[in-house]
């Protein structure tokens, strides 16, 4: 492990990580009494551009290339914009359902298509199901996604559904690196 994706990793620990007296429900159906906020971790730009820039490095080193970053909105706009702001490159987000009004759009930001290689963000990570959902609005394009990358993964079950599809994929930081039980999935 480096010495940026070590200080990525203290900041989410510093700033994103909360123990709560009494277990909440999180997005996935599961319970946790660990709260990741990936949001307020990055809230300042400085540690926005930290986490930002050890994703992509730790993608560089793994040989992953794109020209794209996106994610499912809400989770994954402010590392969409720190990573696009680092690598210099396009960037959208995928809504959970099209706006209904307008020009009704699924997808958000850049127009991607074929040829697009593309990087699919989130903040944190349980199941992995509105990220998959993302992945295949954006396959559906046409675009081709190169790899996936988490600010958090709070346990084992998204890792090999994101690899049985052929991705790669990088999670920054996972439990083990905050010490914080792994999630299950939901009964």
């Amino acid at each position: 492990m480096g010495s940026l994706q070590k200080q990525a990793i203290e900041i989410i620990k510093a700033k994103g990580l909360k123990r709560l007296e009494e277990p909440i429900q999180l997005a996935s159906g599961a319970m946790s009494q660990d709260f990741v906020d990936g949001k307020l971790a990055t809230a300042h730009f400085d540690d926005l551009e930290t986490v930002s820039r050890a994703i992509v490095d730790g993608l560089l080193l793994r040989d992953v290339e794109f020209d794209v970053v996106g994610g499912p909105t809400l989770g994954a706009d402010a590392l969409t914009i720190g990573i696009a702001g680092i690598q210099r490159c396009r960037w959208f987000f995928v809504r959970k359902q099209p706006k209904g009004r307008g020009t009704n759009k699924l997808i958000e930001g850049s127009q991607i298509g074929e040829g697009d290689r593309c990087l699919i963000v989130e903040d944190a990570i349980t199941t992995g199901g509105s990220l998959l959902k993302a992945v295949e609005a954006v396959e559906d394009t046409g675009a081709i996604v190169v790899a996936v990358s988490t600010l958090i993964d709070r346990g084992e079950i998204a890792r090999p559904l994101i690899e049985d599809r052929g991705i790669l994929y990088y999670p920054l930081a996972t439990y083990l690196d905050l010490g914080i039980e792994p999630v299950e999935a939901s009964a």
